[in-house]
């Protein structure tokens, strides 16, 4: 069964912002010649890698909430050049959104049990995916969605 990662999106203010954010990074690499990879690093090694890499994701806490994931095809431990050891997870490009779910800060990453995963928005909201996310947000706070 697979298991999944939950992580604050540091940086970024909106799903927006980290679509740009993972573009701009595949242009550079592309541009440098080097495989066009989505990587994302993290300080700590999970130790459940295997149930990871089969079919899990990466949940990103935006503002607050749970917004959306991304696949997580590989985890790449490595040795940085300190000589300190780190992990190079690496995702799908592809951003999907999730119902928004608030989600308290905290630091690094957690495991993410399958039963605690938001749906996918274009199955909990058909549609919903095609707005602004100002707007879902909006809704939400309205109680409307």
């Amino acid at each position: 069964m697979a298991l999944h990662l939950i992580k604050l999106c540091v940086g970024c203010d909106s799903v927006r912002d980290l679509q740009d954010w993972i573009g701009q990074k595949l242009r550079d690499k592309r541009r440098r010649g080097e495989k066009a990879e989505h990587i994302h690093r993290t300080r700590m090694v999970p130790k459940r890698a295997d149930e990871l890499i089969d079919g899990g994701s990466l949940y990103w806490v935006i503002r607050g909430e749970i917004m959306c994931r991304q696949r997580i095809r590989a985890v790449r431990p490595f040795r940085d050049k300190d000589g300190i050891g780190r992990c190079g997870l690496v995702l799908e490009p592809k951003v999907v959104l999730v119902a928004p779910r608030p989600y308290r800060a905290f630091q690094g990453w957690r495991y993410f049990a399958p039963a605690d995963v938001p749906p996918d928005l274009d199955k909990a909201a058909p549609g919903a995916a095609a707005m602004p996310e100002k707007l879902r947000r909006e809704l939400r706070e309205l109680g409307l969605m």
